[in-house]
């Protein structure tokens, strides 16, 4: 599609709309000011730095304390200089409190960059400055979240700094006596979350600088060169004119797309400015077209090679390397876009809704020949990942190669002037989830420190009964309520800490009859190479990826699923529909997202066996087959389409047949209380597909309507009942 016809695409949002999609946007990622003069060059010459910082450290490791504190200090002070303390204050020049506070942000980080091996020397014999250091640190990291992310992502860092504090007088209260722990020293407790190892220089600082921030970067110089055009183009020629081509193209774009933008609602108004009023005019309606985009768009979260942070924090609390995160994540992200895919093209079907192309309109052949090149920096990224390079240098180079394909193009040439626009914008891109790094630290701080992690496993295994499908259940709803209030990344890390270690164990007792612990017992006594402990490490692993993979997947309900749905939201806003239709709507279309977590724990050959590939490659070959039939007869199933539209008994054979390819063990278990051969399973609901498929085919010979679009057999019924009346 031409740079025209894209801006003719966006000219179809009305002001209305627009200033409804503004509005989302900025309630996601808040609106800071915009500096022209002597502020825009100061924040601009931050945001060139952090980005030239970050490239060399990819290259070169740097000591600890510069490589954490450097980004910290400089969002910090970012965010205290673009976000204003209030609505009323300046919209452009800082004013004398946020100079203060930048300055505090300097003092606090640098003291803990200086006096870095001091404090590992007398941790646990802080000193007074120390004690004042982190009570200040800590108020400058709320206040930080506040400005950034509002009031929400503060209120639930400050809550957990009050449990901190005072949580031993819980245990006068009732039912609250559960969470009550021994009780802190305050000094104890602010030294713990600002200077520890899993406090506010911890885990999500160290995933940022390590990983996210530098593909972050990349996507704004992927978008600077060019190439995000690319990727529209290639799904536009692919599907364009197929049964519900526009819907397809959206779906395909955002698998592209999200893994890069590493937000849900940035995915949907990126590319569905394009797709959603796209969708509209080849007939889809606007609830339907401003549904599909958010749906297909939160898939992009899952999608390696990038995966959004989740990715990164997963392999960085488990240990397991992220490449092979990457291998197992993309059987189930390509089943969830399947499934979106096949529930769009049976919408499609239904409607009669066919893509439009022009003759001119050049072929995927055609693209790929001419713009081959496009695609080089996600080649580069992912090769350099699988043969062993570390995902930082991987996308140092991916970000260079951006540069130098962009020179194959005269119109998105990359000069100094775009790099430097490129680093700036892709700085400033990182502040939003950069500002969740001190409530974070406080949030994991206090868990570590309390110790309400293994007491929250406990009371879900509790009010599970011990059933896994329940705890799921109540994981997911976990996720849903914590991700109204708090950013995805932050909702997935929060909720892996507190309910990993339940669904591990709960895992373990499924398969193998005995705790996670208990499971790894044996490790200690046994040597590396004894194919015994390899056995027994391949299980730990699975087991541990499967539970973190549940967290990750859940923690994306709340984009599309109400009352919040913000990504839903934006979608709405660009097909100017209904925002609680399309919500709604949104959610059927991204179901598999609440399927996905249920087949992980329930299959393993859905993670393709997991990182030591415990199960046989024949076992994974079976699940990979049966799993995609599945998800389409969950296509079909959740439509109540096929062929045509479905009865109720073809329907109610349908979800048998589904659930028999999804979960043959778990039926085994519930319907027949026997161990059957899980192929005789498969069997069966591959018979029960076949069977819904001849059923269809019978009755549309007899009556051939039922293929026409539902509007068409509307006109004629009541062209038939005009007739006889």
């Amino acid at each position: 599609m031409s740079e025209p016809e894209h801006a003719a695409e966006q000219a179809d949002l009305s002001a209305e709309n627009k200033e409804k999609l503004e509005k989302l946007v900025q309630k996601d990622s808040r609106s800071g000011r915009v500096f022209s003069g002597f502020w825009k060059y100061i924040t601009s010459a931050m945001g060139a730095f952090m980005v030239a910082f970050y490239m060399y450290c990819a290259a070169v490791p740097v000591d600890t304390q510069y490589f954490l504190g450097v980004y910290v200090v400089l969002t910090y002070v970012m965010v205290f200089l673009i976000y204003p303390l209030k609505a009323s204050s300046p919209a452009h020049r800082p004013t004398a409190v946020d100079l203060i506070m930048a300055a505090a942000a300097v003092f606090v980080v640098g003291y803990f960059v200086m006096e870095y091996e001091a404090i590992n020397y007398r941790m646990g014999s802080e000193t007074r400055m120390d004690t004042f250091v982190s009570a200040l640190g800590i108020l400058v990291s709320l206040e930080v979240a506040r400005r950034a992310l509002g009031w929400s992502m503060t209120i639930v860092g400050a809550l957990f700094l009050a449990y901190a504090f005072w949580g031993d007088l819980l245990q006068n209260i009732p039912l609250l006596n559960a969470f009550a722990h021994t009780g802190f020293k305050i000094d104890r407790a602010l030294n713990h979350i600002y200077y520890k190892q899993e406090g506010v220089f911890g885990i999500m600082a160290t995933v940022l600088v390590t990983y996210v921030i530098l593909f972050i970067f990349f996507g704004s110089f992927l978008k600077a060169s060019g190439a995000s055009r690319f990727f529209i183009d290639v799904p536009m020629a692919v599907a364009g004119k197929s049964i519900g081509g526009p819907a397809k193209v959206a779906v395909i774009a955002s698998g592209f797309f999200g893994s890069v933008s590493g937000s849900a609602i940035a995915n949907t108004v990126s590319t569905g400015a394009f797709t959603i009023p796209m969708m509209k005019k080849a007939g889809f309606r606007p609830h339907v077209a401003g549904a599909i985009e958010p749906s297909a768009s939160i898939g992009g979260m899952f999608m390696p090679p990038i995966m959004g942070a989740g990715g990164f924090l997963m392999a960085e609390m488990t240990e397991i390397p992220y490449v092979q995160i990457m291998i197992m994540a993309i059987f189930p992200a390509l089943m969830y876009f399947l499934s979106v895919f096949t529930m769009v093209h049976f919408e499609a079907k239904r409607y009669g809704i066919v893509g439009k192309r022009r003759p001119e309109d050049p072929t995927a052949l055609e693209i790929l020949k001419k713009q081959w090149f496009m695609s080089l920096p996600l080649v580069i990224i992912v090769v350099m990942m699988i043969v062993g390079f570390s995902p930082g240098y991987a996308a140092f180079w991916a970000i260079i190669s951006c540069i130098v394909v962009s020179w194959f193009t005269p119109e998105n040439k990359m000069g100094v002037k775009q790099i430097l626009d490129a680093m700036i914008e892709g700085a400033n891109a990182t502040l939003i989830i950069g500002a969740t790094v001190g409530v974070i630290g406080i949030i994991v701080g206090t868990i570590q420190l309390s110790g309400i992690g293994l007491k929250f496993s406990q009371i879900i295994i509790d009010l599970s009964f011990g059933s896994l499908p329940v705890a799921v259940l109540l994981v997911a709803l976990a996720s849903l309520i914590l991700g109204m209030g708090v950013p995805v990344t932050a909702a997935y890390l929060i909720t892996a800490v507190l309910a990993v270690g339940a669904l591990t164990d709960m895992i373990s007792q499924s398969y193998w009859g005995v705790s996670f612990r208990e499971l790894q017992l044996p490790l200690g006594q046994l040597l590396a190479d004894d194919p015994q402990r390899l056995e027994i490490m391949a299980k730990v692993s699975w087991a541990l990826i499967a539970s973190h993979m549940v967290v990750y997947w859940f923690s994306q309900d709340s984009n599309i699923t109400p009352p919040v749905c913000v990504a839903a939201y934006a979608g709405a806003a660009i097909a100017g529909s209904d925002p609680w239709k399309t919500g709604w709507t949104s959610f059927k279309f991204a179901k598999m997202l609440y399927i996905g977590p249920l087949l992980f724990v329930y299959s393993p050959g859905f993670l393709l066996g997991g990182p030591g590939h415990f199960i046989p490659w024949y076992q994974v070959a079976s699940t990979v087959v049966t799993v995609m039939l599945g998800t389409v007869a969950f296509g079909a199933l959740s439509m109540g389409y096929f062929l045509c539209g479905f009865t109720v008994k073809e329907w109610i054979i349908c979800a048998f047949a589904t659930t028999f390819l999804f979960f043959p063990h778990l039926v085994n278990w519930i319907v027949f209380g026997i161990d059957l051969p899980t192929i005789l399973v498969d069997t069966l609901g591959i018979g029960m597909w076949v069977i819904v498929f001849f059923m269809q085919k019978i009755r549309i010979k007899k009556d051939p309507t039922l293929v026409l679009p539902i509007d068409e057999r509307r006109r004629l019924r009541r062209e038939r009942a005009a007739q006889t009346a």
